[in-house]
């Protein structure tokens, strides 16, 4: 098939690579613009334009697809199909009723559920058991077009969500690569999604770091999993900041936010504890908790936290 691919993190490539894989002809690619990252704000392209220019494929950056030109330069590629995969932008509706086979969308959940930008963190927020994806017919709504097909996984107990994304980003592509075979073939079904039971996983931000110490330990591991690898659970220790990267449950009990072990460290929530695996103090570099003891004295009169 004749394809556009729009896509823009990571997430996308592995969609994309499969596409190319399966003989089709990727016509362009299409990604949102580059953007300064880092401490240093260095002007950086998205991952997808990176692959697919390794690739010596056409890449499009259009600051929006409402502008009539780039209507009209999709147009012209005569998709069969648009493919979408965490693009980032909505599409209008002149360019969802270009393609005669449609616009199909690989999403990182089961929806209805979790519709929205970050559907595979709040999977891990939530300390949800399932996670998985879905393929869809696009409409003009977020998320809402009649679904295809759909892939289920188990979330480990201590899967962090850059984990489930690597993961979901490979198995999306082989649900992606499936849902095209039947499109072509006349095949694909449609679904439609039940509206009562859908929700919404909004975008992160670093509000959501702090640790509250006073939740239950379930709580506090789900927040560090599901905001790692951005942007980070965080709390304090001696006043200064430490960035907690990796956690697990631990049936310990003492006070909020209280040392109540070094061997392992291990830290006391509103219900249980958990022990921390790895971290990042302020103005260091990420480290296990057995190095961050060697330069830090801790015992029970120790809080994180205050």
């Amino acid at each position: 098939m004749n394809i556009v691919f729009m896509g823009t993190p990571d997430f996308a490539v592995a969609s994309l690579d499969r596409l190319i894989n399966d003989g089709h002809n990727i016509s362009a690619v299409f990604t949102k613009v580059d953007m300064p990252r880092g401490r240093k704000m260095v002007m950086t392209p998205p991952e997808v334009k990176v692959f697919a220019e390794s690739k010596g494929l056409t890449v499009y950056q259009p600051a929006t697809l409402r502008d009539e030109a780039v209507v009209e330069q999709i147009k012209a590629l005569n998709p069969d199909v648009i493919v979408v995969v965490a693009y980032g932008k909505l599409l209008p509706k002149e360019v969802l009723e270009i393609p005669h086979l449609g616009c199909i969308n690989l999403h990182g959940s089961l929806l209805p559920k979790y519709r929205g930008a970050a559907p595979i963190q709040w999977t891990v927020l939530n300390g949800d058991k399932v996670g998985g994806a879905t393929t869809m017919y696009m409409n003009e709504g977020l998320d809402t077009g009649d679904m295809i097909l759909k892939y289920e996984t188990e979330v480990g107990e201590n899967e962090t969500s850059g984990e489930l994304f690597d993961r979901l980003a490979v198995s999306g592509a082989a649900l992606l690569s499936e849902t095209l075979d039947l499109l072509a073939s006349g095949k694909a079904e449609r679904i439609p999604q039940d509206e009562t039971e859908a929700t919404y996983a909004s975008m992160l931000d670093k509000s959501m770091c702090v640790i509250d110490w006073s939740k239950p330990a379930q709580e506090v591991h789900n927040l560090v999993r599901g905001l790692n690898p951005w942007p980070m659970a965080l709390t304090t220790l001696d006043g200064k900041r430490v960035k907690i990267i990796t956690t697990r449950k631990s049936s310990i009990s003492g006070k909020p936010g209280q040392v109540v072990s070094v061997n392992p460290l291990t830290v006391a929530c509103g219900e249980g504890a958990v022990e921390i695996l790895t971290l990042q103090p302020e103005g260091k570099k990420p480290m296990d908790s057995k190095a961050f003891l060697m330069g830090h004295r801790l015992d029970s009169t120790n809080y994180f936290g205050k």
